[in-house]
């Protein structure tokens, strides 16, 4: 019997910028950071924050037992799309309430960089 993940979901500090393909598509002072045992803290940025218009839901979900069911987003630029890059939990588990309306990168495709 394996035991629960802990999850802390806390403000993250300080102003973010979210870019990729050569452009801003983010910038936010109300970033969550999300810490799991054993994993990389991940940062969730708030939809209102972000330049919607570059992302296209996705077809793809996974399930996580301790945040609930995740969907998926294409990141569509001038020049190419970029597939599944980032994920939301639309209606998460109650005890990861916080992170609902809020999207995560994979930080190999979007740049995340800390400004202040």
């Amino acid at each position: 019997m394996g035991t629960e993940p802990e999850i802390v979901i806390e403000p993250a500090p300080g102003k973010w910028s979210i870019r990729a393909q050569g452009a801003v598509i983010g910038n936010t002072a109300r970033a969550l950071l999300l810490r799991e045992n054993g994993r990389e803290p991940v940062l969730y940025v708030p939809r209102d924050d972000l330049q919607m218009v570059f992302f296209d839901p996705s077809d793809d979900t996974t399930h996580c037992p301790h945040k609930g069911d995740a969907t998926y987003y294409h990141l569509v630029g001038k020049n190419r799309r970029d597939e599944n890059v980032a994920w939301s939990y639309e209606s998460p588990l109650d005890s990861v309430s916080e992170i609902a309306g809020h999207l995560a990168f994979d930080k190999d495709t979007i740049t995340i960089d800390q400004v202040s």
